[in-house]
């Protein structure tokens, strides 16, 4: 079965991002004397530590809390089932994230004996209450850096588009719940909100508060263990711009991360000592990816199978409807 033009070049696209985004840093925007000078200050065991206590608190929490979603609006699931999947489609993320993403996907369909649109709806759930804890995050954050908001403008457009973003949002749902707009899908959308009571989204909200304390918290340390001392206010303030950033396509975030923090941390070290910091981070993740794949092997040989043959036989395959944030 031959894949359409644009199938083909959705695949491509990460790829052509991550490799131009690459020889720009490495190639142009890099001195590499002083890259690897940064490198070798670093003290690379605590490093290491804090990076990997950063990716399995990620790994941990989310795919926790994506359980409790499916636990709680379609289906009592097995835990453990959850985190098999999540961690056999970390395999396939040290390829190519959407990849991995889909295939989670799938074999949450499969387990929720194939209702797709059931897990879609609960997906979406933690994807929203992280974002919404990203920007009231940001929100407090900001007020606390040098110059307050007015002397960082950028972050000033940032919270005015995604609170612009939120409140249009919410609007949008209080005119479906009045019924003061229709159109077809009104009432199935309607039906959907009303299935979350605040009381069941408590966890959600809580659970992502304590998890962007301990983010910031834990990049704080990794970045003070590579020779990059990073202000925790500014963290607190920008690390939601570096994973909003993230939903441009690109292969496991290499490219994109670097350029990130050498531009939104620019004040606090050298431009090659923060890109150096990225690229440490990026790799690190790579590694930790393929370890949980690997622990999870069957699992992600299967997922990537079905997958696979679900694409060839043309079945509807899940994608996911927001950036998976856990490949942070």
């Amino acid at each position: 079965m031959k894949l359409p033009l644009y199938k083909i070049l959705r695949g491509l696209l990460p790829w052509i991002i991550s490799g131009c985004l690459l020889a720009y840093v490495f190639g142009w925007a890099t001195d590499w004397q002083r890259l690897r000078q940064a490198t070798e200050q670093a003290n690379l065991p605590l490093f290491v530590l804090f990076v990997t206590a950063d990716r399995l608190a990620f790994f941990v929490i989310w795919t926790w809390l994506w359980a409790a979603a499916l636990r709680r609006l379609v289906a009592n699931v097995p835990l453990r089932s959850v985190f098999a999947i999540r961690g056999g489609s970390e395999l396939a993320r040290v390829v190519s994230s959407p990849v991995s993403d889909a295939a989670f996907f799938l074999g949450l369909v499969q387990l929720a004996g194939g209702r797709i649109e059931a897990v879609a709806a609960a997906a979406l759930v933690p994807a929203i209450a992280h974002f919404a804890v990203m920007l009231v995050q940001m929100t407090i954050a900001a007020p606390f850096l040098e110059g307050g908001v007015a002397a960082n403008p950028g972050l000033a457009s940032a919270l005015a588009v995604l609170w612009t973003l939120l409140i249009a949002c919410a609007i949008a749902v209080w005119l479906f719940r009045t019924e003061r707009l229709k159109f077809r899908a009104a009432a199935r959308v309607a039906a959907w909100i009303d299935r979350f009571p605040p009381r069941e989204l408590a966890i959600f909200f809580w659970g992502f508060a304590a998890l962007a304390l301990f983010d910031v918290q834990i990049q704080w340390l990794a970045s003070h263990a590579f020779g990059v001392p990073i202000d925790w206010t500014a963290l607190a303030a920008r690390i939601p711009i570096v994973y909003l950033l993230f939903t441009i396509p690109t292969l496991g975030n290499f490219g994109t991360r670097e350029l990130a923090w050498a531009g939104l941390f620019a004040e606090f070290g050298a431009r090659d000592a923060l890109i150096a910091y990225a690229f440490a981070v990026n790799a690190l993740f790579m590694v930790l990816n393929l370890a949980i794949g690997i622990v999870f092997l069957p699992r992600a040989v299967e997922l990537i199978a079905a997958l696979r043959r679900a694409r060839r036989e043309g079945e509807r395959v899940p994608r996911p409807l927001l950036h998976d944030p856990t490949d942070h």
